[in-house]
């Protein structure tokens, strides 16, 4: 095992996100970061619709689908596989891809999406203007999902890192929302140039 890989787990094992994550029977410890923003910015109501991008191994697939509850419905979307989650619908494929949001529109059965959420990050390669586009990359298909499929009214969080291009992707998203918040939440490592633009209230 590298020295770096072994830092990694060295830390991975005493960050207390983690072990949080583990002991409230979390599948993720981004979890926390979405239960943050949730409760900051007043999202995912009951009987809400929510989908869900990038969404293996399941954490926030799994705060939303206990917001939700009742008559609500959660859309999950990875390339990768995901173990079920009780009142969470899986679909398996790119929803940059027709045939997938062909599967998306069929679980909407015409339901109105009140909320996108995506953490959705590179494969990092080391290269850091490469892995600043690609992640540039993620977050236009995850604005452009949101654009077509929520409602007016409706409200999208995606993750974005700190670099070239984020502050005009910032104002891409501010041109359809009627209040954009940046959060950085507190299960974010400090070292992690990521954040978090949550747009509130579509414009139609």
């Amino acid at each position: 095992m590298s020295k770096r890989k072994k830092n990694w787990m060295q830390e991975h094992v005493s960050d207390p996100f983690v072990k949080k994550a583990n002991s409230e029977g979390w599948r993720s410890r981004a979890s926390f970061k979405l239960l943050e923003i949730l409760d900051q910015d007043n999202l995912a109501m009951p009987g809400m619709v929510v989908v869900d991008l990038g969404a293996a191994p399941g954490g926030w697939s799994q705060v939303v689908s206990q917001r939700v509850k009742g008559n609500g419905l959660v859309i999950a979307v990875d390339l990768l596989e995901m173990s079920a989650l009780p009142q969470v619908n899986f679909i398996q494929g790119d929803f940059a891809e027709q045939h997938t949001l062909d599967a998306v529109e069929t679980v909407l059965s015409n339901r109105e999406v009140g909320l996108v959420i995506s953490d959705m990050a590179p494969n990092i390669s080391g290269v850091k203007s490469l892995d600043q586009a690609r992640w540039l990359n993620l977050a236009e298909l995850a604005f452009d999902f949101a654009q077509q499929y929520l409602k007016q009214g409706g409200s999208v969080v995606i993750k974005c890192f700190e670099g070239e291009g984020a502050k005009q992707f910032r104002e891409s998203v501010k041109s359809s929302f009627q209040k954009v918040h940046i959060r950085k939440p507190k299960a974010s490592r400090d070292r992690s140039s990521e954040f978090f633009i949550v747009g509130l209230n579509k414009i139609d």
